[in-house]
C-alpha cells in the first residue's frame, strides 16, 4: 500500500523552500488529506504570480492540462522565435511547466525534445532547476538511465541533483542505485543529506532489505536533528516494517513530535504486514481517540485496518469501521468499498459483500476479482461462474491471470470438469498460461475434478517447469489417490536437476502416510535433517501426521515434543493421531495439556478427543467435552455433532444420541448414518432399518456408509434375511457399489448365523479379492461352530495374506483347542515363537470420577488388586447360588480344569466390574469398554452379577454392546 511508503521525493519540493516559509509548507503537508504527496510540484508553481500576468503562461498551463504537450511545446517555439518570450525567468517557467507535464502524463517524446532545447541554450544547459526537472521527467517517465546521463553531464552536482536522481532511483525501485548514490554522496562529496534524502535512503533499504543499513540512516537522522521531520519518521516506519521489525517502527512512531496520518497509516500497515493484525486494530483505536488536531482516517487508513479486522475474524469491528467510512463519505472510493467486500466475505458475510459489490458504481477488476473469490471460497460453484459471466459483459473490465485464479478453486469435482475446460480455452486463448501460477492452478484444478491426464498436460505444456511447477503436479497425484505417482514424479523432478523445497517435502511426506511407506518417509526425514527443514512448522506437521498414519506414535510424539512453539494445528494432529490409533487415554491426557497450556481447542481437537471417549465408553468425561462444546459454541458444527451422537452410542446412551439426533434441524447424510449405525452396534436391528426407511421419507440419500450401518445392524440382530435383501438392493435399487466392508459385515453375519458353507460361497463369488478382515471372520466363525474343514483351508488364505499378525495364528489355535487337537496348537504357537510374535492380551477399561483406568488379564498393579479378587469372589459365590457354573470351554489352553476356572476369574472384564463396584455407589451403571470379544463364561457370569448387585453394567466388546440388566443381556446371547 503506497500510503504507507515513504513520500516522492524531487528538487521541487527545494525550490518550494526557496520561494515560501519552511514552517508553512511543513503545516500544509501535515495538515494535507492526501497521503501521497505528488512527485511533481503542485499547479501553485513556483512562480504562480506569472500566470496573472502571462497569458502565454497561462495558455501554455491550459495546454498542458489538457495533455496536449505537442501543441504546448510548438507554442513555447514559436513564442521564443517571436521574442515573445523575453524574460528568462518566464522562459524557465515555461520550460519547468512543459517538463513537470511530460512527467505527468509520461510523454517522454515531448520530454525529449525539451531536453534538447535546454540543451542547445547556452543559457539554460548548466541551469540547475531545469537540469533537477529533466531528471524528475525522465524518472518520471521509467527511464532512469536517461536521469541518470542528465546527472553525470551537469557541472556542477549539488544537493538538489543528488535527491532529484536518489528519489528517481527510488521510484523506479532501483534500490541498490540509489544506496550506491548515497554512499557516493556521503564519500565524494561535502553535500549533507537532509530530510529529502533520508526518506529515499530509507525506502531503498527497505527495498533490499538491508536493515542494518536503514538503522545507519535511522542514526543519521537523529544526529542531523531531522528526525523531527515528519517525512523522515514515516519513511523509518515504512522501512522497519517492510524489514520485519514491527517494535522498531512503533518505536519511531511513538518517539515522532510531529506526526500526521501519515505516521500513523505508515505503522498500522507495519503491524498489519508483519501478522500483527490484533495490533494494528489497537494502533486504529488509538487514532480515532487521539489528541493529535485534525487527524481523521481517510482512504489509506480504512484500506489498510478493514483487511485486518478480516485476517482475525473481527467482524464487529469491522462493522464499526464500514459506518465510520460511511460517515466520512468515503465507502464511494472504489479501494475502501473493494476492502470491506472482502472482510464480510471472509468473515463468512457473504450477503453483506454481495450487496456492497451491488451498490458499488466504479466497480474495477479488483471488485470482481475480490466478490468471485468470496464466492469461490464459499464454494458456490454456481454463483461464481454467474459472476463470471456478467463479469465478461462489463466494458470497462476485462477478465485477468487473477480472475482466473479465484475462479478454479470452484471447480473441485467431476461434474464441473467440462466447465474447468472452458476456462482453460479462454485462459489459453487470452494467453494466461504463460503464468506459472495459472498453470499451476489449472493442474490443481484438474486434479480436483478427478482429471490427472489433463493436469498432466498442462503441466507438460508449460515451458519453463519451475519447482513449483513440479511442487502442483506432485502434490496432486498425492492428494488425489495417486500416492505412489507422486513419488515417481519425483525422481523424475531430480533427474531434471531440480531441489526439492519444503512443499515437495510436504506432498512426498503426505504420499508415504497414505501409501503407509514408513520407510521412505524416514528417508525424507533424512534429508530433511541433513537440511535444516525440520524446523519448519508445515514440514512438522506433515512429519507427524506420516508417522502417525503409519502407526509409529512414538516418533510421531517425539516430533511433537521437539516443536517449540505448538500452533491448534499440532494439538490438532496429535490428538486425532491417538484417537485414530486406539490410544484414548494419550488422546485424552494430550487435550487436557492443550487446555492447560492455553490453547483454546476448535472443533478438529473436540471431534477427536470425544473420540477417544467413545473408545474406552468414557461417559462422565465426553459429558464435559460436551459442556465445553456447548459453551464454546462449536456443538452446532456437524462433525462435532455426530462425535457427539457416536460418543453417546458407544457409552451406550442410545436416549442420548437419540436426543442429539433430534435437536438436529438440517440432517444430512452424515448424521443419519451416525445414529443408524450407533443402534446397530446395539443389536436393535430393527430401530436401525426404521431410521433407515425414515431418512429416504425425508429426502436423505443413502451412500456406502448408510448400508454398511445397517449391515451391521443385520448382523448384531441376527436378521440374515433382511441383510442378503440390503446388500442385493444396494447397487440395483440405489446405486451404491458394495466394498470389502460391506461383503465382510455379511461374511460374519453368514458366519454367526452357522452358515458357513453359504458364507464361502459368497467369498469366492465377491468382485474384489477378499481381504484379511473377511477371512479373519470366516476363521472365527469357524472356531464357533468347529468347522475344521473349512477353518483349515480359511487359514491357509489368511495367512497368506497376513503372515507376521499374531491374531490370526490366535484364531487358527483357537479352532484347534476348541477340537481338543493340542498337537497341532502346539505347532501354531511354535510358529508364531519363531516369527517373534506375542497375543494381545486382553485388557479392558472403565471410568470412575473422569478417571479411566485400565485392566488387564490377571492384573495384580493397582494397590486394591487384592480387594478385586476377594470382591469377585464373594460375587462368585452369589451367583453360585442362582446358576452360576464357570464354563472352561473358552480357556483354549492343555489345562486342568481347575487352572482353566483359576484364569477364568482373572478376565479383565471381570475385573473391572469388581473394581466399579468397589469405588461407586449403590444403583450407579458400570460401563466396561473390552479390546476383544467377550467370552461365554464372562457373559453368563455378568448376566448373573447384574441380578444379585441390582446394578446395569455396559459391556461393549470389540464387536458390539451388551446391556445386562436383573439376569438378561440385550443381546439375546447372540453375539
Amino acid at each position: 500500500m503506497a500510503s504507507v511508503a515513504a513520500p516522492p521525493v524531487s528538487c521541487q519540493h527545494y525550490h518550494k523552500l526557496t520561494f515560501h516559509n519552511r514552517n508553512t509548507w511543513t503545516r500544509n503537508h501535515n495538515n494535507s488529506n492526501n497521503l501521497f504527496p505528488p512527485f511533481t510540484v503542485p499547479k501553485s508553481s513556483l512562480t504562480s504570480h506569472t500566470k496573472t500576468h502571462s497569458p502565454i503562461l497561462q495558455r501554455l498551463h491550459n495546454l498542458c492540462d489538457s495533455g496536449n504537450l505537442n501543441d504546448a511545446l510548438n507554442l513555447l517555439h514559436s513564442h521564443a522565435q517571436n521574442g515573445t518570450v523575453s524574460s528568462s525567468d518566464i522562459s524557465k517557467e515555461a520550460i519547468g511547466i512543459l517538463l513537470r507535464a511530460c512527467g505527468h502524463h509520461k510523454n517522454i517524446h515531448v520530454g525529449r525534445k525539451v531536453h534538447a532545447l535546454v540543451s542547445a541554450s547556452h543559457k539554460l544547459r548548466n541551469d540547475v532547476v531545469l537540469s533537477t526537472r529533466i531528471i524528475a521527467m525522465y524518472s518520471a517517465c521509467g527511464s532512469p538511465s536517461d536521469s541518470r546521463g542528465v546527472f553525470d553531464a551537469a557541472k556542477e552536482k549539488d544537493l538538489f541533483l543528488y535527491n532529484a536522481l536518489l528519489s528517481g532511483y527510488s521510484r523506479n525501485a532501483l534500490f541498490r542505485d540509489a544506496i550506491s548514490l548515497f554512499l557516493e554522496l556521503l564519500s565524494a562529496t561535502d553535500l549533507a543529506p537532509d530530510n529529502f534524502t533520508l526518506p529515499c535512503v530509507a525506502k531503498a533499504c527497505a527495498g533490499v532489505a538491508d536493515v542494518e543499513l536503514g538503522e545507519a540512516v535511522h542514526a543519521l537522522a537523529l544526529k542531523a536533528g531531522g528526525f523531527s521531520d515528519a517525512f523522515v519518521g514515516n519513511a523509518l516506519i515504512a522501512m522497519y516494517g517492510k524489514c520485519g521489525f514491527v517494535e522498531s517502527a512503533v518505536k519511531v512512531f511513538e518517539t515522532m513530535r510531529n506526526r500526521n496520518l501519515v505516521s500513523w497509516n505508515s505503522v498500522m500497515y507495519a503491524c498489519s504486514e508483519n501478522g500483527g493484525f490484533g495490533e494494528c486494530c489497537g494502533v486504529f483505536k488509538r487514532l480515532l481517540i487521539s489528541e493529535e488536531e485534525g487527524l481523521v482516517p481517510d482512504v489509506a487508513t480504512m484500506v489498510t485496518v478493514i483487511p485486518a479486522c478480516a485476517a482475525v475474524g473481527e467482524v464487529r469491528m469491522g462493522m464499526v469501521v464500514h459506518g465510520l467510512a460511511f460517515k466520512l463519505g468515503i465507502t464511494e472510493e472504489v479501494t475502501v468499498n473493494n476492502s470491506l467486500v472482502d472482510m464480510y466475505s471472509k468473515c463468512g458475510y457473504l450477503g453483506e459483500a454481495r450487496a456492497l459489490f451491488d451498490m458499488n458504481g466504479g466497480k474495477n477488476v479488483v471488485s470482481w476479482n475480490t466478490i468471485i473469490w468470496g464466492y469461490s471460497k464459499e464454494g458456490d460453484f454456481r454463483g461464481v461462474f454467474e459472476l463470471l459471466q456478467e463479469m465478461q459483459r462489463e466494458e470497462k473490465v476485462r477478465v485477468n491471470e487473477v480472475t482466473v485464479l479465484n475462479v478454479l478453486p470452484a471447480c473441485s469435482g467431476e461434474h464441473q470438469l467440462l466447465s474447468l475446460k472452458e476456462i482453460h480455452g479462454y485462459a489459453f486463448r487470452h494467453g494466461f498460461l504463460k503464468d506459472e501460477l495459472v498453470a499451476n492452478a489449472f493442474v490443481a484444478a484438474y486434479a480436483k475434478c478427478s482429471s490427472l491426464d489433463c493436469a498432466e498436460r498442462v503441466f507438460c505444456g508449460m515451458e519453463g517447469k519451475t519447482v513449483s511447477s513440479w511442487n502442483a503436479l506432485i502434490g496432486a497425484h498425492a492428494q488425489n489417490g495417486f500416492p505412489g505417482k507422486s513419488l515417481d514424479l519425483f525422481l523424475v523432478m531430480m533427474d531434471s536437476g531440480m531441489d526439492p523445497d519444503r512443499f515437495t517435502i510436504g506432498s512426498l511426506l503426505l504420499a508415504c502416510a497414505r501409501l503407509k511407506f514408513l520407510r521412505c518417509g524416514k528417508e525424507i526425514h533424512g534429508f530433511m535433517l541433513r537440511n535444516g527443514l525440520e524446523l519448519d512448522e508445515f514440514i512438522g506437521i506433515s512429519l507427524m501426521s506420516l508417522y502417525i498414519q503409519c502407526s509409529s506414535m512414538l516418533l510421531g510424539k517425539l516430533i511433537f515434543d521437539k516443536m517449540e512453539n505448538k500452533s491448534l494445528v499440532c494439538w490438532n494432529v496429535m490428538i486425532t493421531g491417538f484417537s485414530q490409533n486406539e490410544l484414548p487415554c494419550e488422546a485424552l491426557d494430550t487435550f487436557r495439556q492443550m487446555l492447560s497450556g492455553g490453547i483454546k481447542p476448535q472443533e478438529i481437537a473436540v471431534t477427536g478427543v470425544l473420540g477417544a471417549c467413545s473408545q474406552v465408553s468414557a461417559l462422565r468425561l465426553g459429558k464435559e467435552v460436551h459442556s465445553f462444546a456447548l459453551k464454546a459454541h462449536l456443538s452446532e458444527d456437524a462433525f462435532v455433532t455426530c462425535a457427539l451422537i457416536d460418543m453417546y452410542a458407544k457409552c451406550g446412551c442410545m436416549e442420548q444420541s437419540q436426543n442429539i439426533f433430534d435437536r438436529v434441524n438440517e440432517k444430512d447424510e452424515a448424521v443419519w448414518n451416525v445414529i443408524i449405525a450407533g443402534y446397530g452396534i446395539h443389536g436393535h436391528g430393527l430401530k436401525a432399518i426404521e431410521l433407515f426407511e425414515l431418512m429416504q421419507n425425508k429426502g436423505g440419500r443413502p451412500d456406502s456408509f448408510t448400508f454398511l450401518g445397517v449391515l451391521i445392524a443385520c448382523n448384531h440382530a441376527g436378521l440374515v434375511t433382511e441383510g442378503l435383501k440390503y446388500l442385493g438392493q444396494m447397487q440395483n435399487l440405489y446405486g451404491v457399489k458394495p466394498k470389502l466392508e460391506h461383503y465382510a459385515c455379511v461374511v460374519d453375519m453368514l458366519g454367526r448365523a452357522g452358515q458357513l458353507t453359504e458364507a464361502l460361497k459368497l467369498v469366492n463369488e465377491m468382485p474384489d479379492e477378499p481381504d484379511s478382515g473377511i477371512w479373519s471372520s470366516l476363521l472365527s466363525s469357524c472356531r464357533n461352530y468347529g468347522d475344521l474343514e473349512i477353518g483349515e483351508e480359511v487359514s491357509k488364505k489368511l495367512l497368506e495374506l497376513e503372515p507376521n499378525k499374531a491374531e490370526n495364528y490366535v484364531l487358527l489355535s483357537n479352532l484347534y483347542a476348541g477340537l481338543g487337537k493340542w498337537d497341532e496348537v502346539r505347532k501354531v504357537r511354535q510358529r508364531m515363537k519363531e516369527n517373534g510374535l506375542h497375543k494381545d492380551a486382553g485388557c479392558s477399561w472403565i471410568e470412575i470420577g473422569g478417571m479411566v483406568y485400565r485392566f488387564l488379564v490377571s492384573d495384580g498393579s493397582l494397590s486394591e488388586s487384592k480387594k478385586i479378587q476377594q470382591t469377585w469372589i464373594k460375587l462368585e459365590k452369589k451367583i453360585s447360588k442362582i446358576g452360576y457354573k464357570p464354563d472352561t470351554s473358552c480357556v483354549l489352553h492343555e489345562l486342568e480344569e481347575e487352572g482353566k476356572i483359576k484364569i477364568l476369574k482373572s478376565h479383565s472384564e471381570k475385573l473391572a466390574i469388581s473394581f466399579g463396584l468397589l469405588n461407586t455407589a449403590k444403583g450407579t451403571t458400570l460401563r466396561v469398554c473390552k479390546n476383544l470379544r467377550i467370552c461365554v463364561d464372562c457373559h453368563n457370569a455378568i448376566k448373573l452379577v447384574s441380578k444379585v448387585v441390582k446394578r446395569d453394567i455396559i459391556v461393549r466388546d470389540n464387536k458390539r454392546f451388551h446391556h445386562f440388566k436383573n439376569g438378561l443381556c440385550t443381546c439375546g446371547d447372540f453375539w
